[in-house]
């Protein structure tokens, strides 16, 4: 796409639309509905506004992603990861007043979003980039582990309060063995769950849907929520969002605009890593920074029509891939659905059961735990399958939320470590191979007499620069023949800090009072400009273009009879 087009990724979705997508798509709206509804009032509630604006949050901004935004899956909307900061700021600020409330949310949803279109504006999506497959693994694992745990008290009909995965198994554990559960709603979880299941492998089944449509039939035509207790979902409220331009006055603007950019940092870590993990999956590659623009526009429109902050729903959106999603037209379905609800049915989902919600939910996540693969990756390289499982424990351990921050933490140490301690090499000629080669892997190969050819395999930088001064100095120490010069081969050096500059220039100066000269041959061009930037480049000597042109110069330049 040529100009304003490539900031409207749904344009190109609508041209390149399949006819054989829509019933799928049509399909998984709906499937997708039974969740928005509940989903959305109940995290307006805990965000501290009244529910009904939970569903304004869920309507405005599918709509506004579905154009903006670049993920042909990922769904948006009111999200438990935020409910806390957005709480924090409007209870002291609205003193109880709701529309003073749903300003103050407006509002923070108006600030998210700018700053989270600046993010995509200047293209600093570039940090999902940081994070390898077994990274992703882990974290998503730890999401599904999170998410079914998160739906188990739900699925027994009691309610908990939520503290983290690992010490909400230990409250389930314990209301189970006080008695708590309700086994009729378990039993319509239960049966909604093993039903989805069933027929799961039949792909032209709606299996969400049926089970869905089954279990609010049977808890409606028995009267399971009156006789039994079962929880349901009840009448909606009424209503839908109009345009209002949120404000507050300028006391309490300082707080508002803290909290907004709180909220967008962590929709913007929970947005990018969900949507690379789904992008992969797919196989559909998503512009991270198109991914940041179609969120802040999503934001802002949540804003604009009197809703509050949003991120990716790492629930919802599995849901919408196992339903059978192909493109963001599931979003628009669940959102013209909703206000449909609103318009024309309020009672049609009131005698939906939790349960089976709960049931919906703990089947998409248990199709998000990836196993197989990590299975490969134990086998071929161990370190990285337990990187991945630190980052599934931390995600369990302490959420969401910090869990990204691990798994991206991780991915910065895991990156650091291959250039910390990168693999070097000193070199020479192996009969009947052209070019220069490791003497480790080919210990038959003949050195030139006072030659060190020495390889580093990675950027200088702070890290690894006196690294490289002591494999230097050992490869020179441990060479047969007296050393007259030194040539770094630095192909595969393609950066260079002030550190590592510095360290250049001093250790040329030591080798060159031992009467050791200091060379380089196939340095990169960009390297060659920091070199000359940092007034370093004519120190050491002429740069030769390849390791063969560096040997015959030492060999001319020193009379050294040998023949390559």
């Amino acid at each position: 796409m040529k100009g304003w087009k490539r900031w409207l990724p749904g344009l190109q979705i609508i041209r390149q639309y399949e006819a054989a997508w829509l019933p799928n798509d049509l399909m998984a709206g709906l499937v997708l509905t039974t969740m928005l509804v509940p989903v959305g009032i109940a995290y307006a509630v805990a965000s501290g506004v009244p529910g009904i604006y939970g569903l304004y949050a869920t309507i405005v901004p599918l709509l506004a992603y579905a154009l903006f935004g670049p993920s042909r899956i990922l769904v948006l909307g009111p999200d438990s990861s935020l409910a806390a900061v957005i709480l924090a700021v409007v209870l002291p600020l609205s003193a109880g007043d709701p529309q003073r409330a749903v300003a103050v949310a407006s509002m923070m949803a108006v600030v998210s979003g700018l700053v989270c279109v600046a993010i995509g504006v200047l293209r600093l999506g570039f940090i999902t980039e940081l994070l390898s497959k077994p990274i992703r693994y882990g974290y998503m694992n730890g999401i599904a582990f999170t998410v079914l745990i998160s739906q188990l008290p739900k699925l027994f009909g009691f309610s908990i309060e939520s503290s983290g995965p690992l010490r909400n198994l230990v409250r389930i554990a314990e209301a189970l063995l006080g008695g708590q559960a309700n086994w009729t709603a378990f039993a319509v979880g239960a049966g909604t769950l093993a039903l989805i299941l069933l027929l799961k492998p039949f792909k032209r089944i709606p299996g969400l849907l049926i089970a869905v449509v089954a279990a609010t039939i049977v808890v409606g035509a028995l009267a399971l929520d009156d006789s039994a207790g079962v929880k349901v979902l009840g009448p909606l409220p009424q209503g839908l969002p109009s345009f209002a331009l949120p404000w507050i006055g300028l006391a309490g603007l300082s707080q508002v605009v803290v909290g907004g950019c709180a909220v967008a940092m962590v929709a913007f870590a929970d947005t990018s890593v969900l949507s690379r993990t789904y992008a992969a999956k797919t196989g559909v590659p998503v512009d991270p920074n198109q991914e940041m623009i179609g969120l802040g526009a999503a934001n802002l429109a949540a804003g604009l029509f009197q809703g509050f902050p949003i991120s990716s729903s790492s629930s919802r959106t599995p849901v919408a891939e196992a339903a059978g999603s192909k493109t963001q037209l599931t979003g628009v379905v669940g959102a013209m659905a909703v206000a449909l609800l609103l318009v024309v049915a309020p009672n049609l989902l009131q005698h939906l059961p939790s349960s089976a919600l709960a049931a919906v939910v703990i089947a998409a996540a248990i199709g998000l735990f990836e196993f197989n693969d990590l299975r490969r990756i134990f086998r071929i390289q161990q370190w990285e399958f337990w990187l991945s499982i630190a980052c599934f424990v931390g995600v369990a351990v302490f959420g969401v939320i910090p869990g990204i921050g691990l798994a991206i933490a991780l991915a910065i140490i895991e990156f650091l470590w291959d250039a910390w301690r990168p693999h070097y090499a000193v070199m020479g000629r192996v009969d009947g191979i052209r070019g220069y080669h490791d003497i480790q892997r080919y210990p038959e190969a003949r050195l030139v007499p006072g030659l060190v050819l020495f390889r580093w395999d990675a950027p200088l930088f702070f890290a690894n620069a006196e690294l490289f001064h002591q494999r230097v100095l050992e490869a020179a120490a441990q060479s047969p023949t007296p050393v007259r010069r030194i040539v770094v081969a630095a192909e595969p050096v393609t950066s260079i800090d002030v550190t590592s500059a510095d360290m250049l220039a001093e250790m040329e100066q030591s080798l060159r009072a031992c009467g050791i000269e200091l060379r380089f041959a196939e340095m990169k061009d960009p390297v060659k400009d920091k070199l000359k930037r940092f007034e370093m480049l004519d120190r050491f000597g002429e740069l030769q273009p390849t390791i063969g042109a560096a040997v015959d110069a030492y060999l001319a330049e020193h009379a050294v009879d040998w023949k390559p």
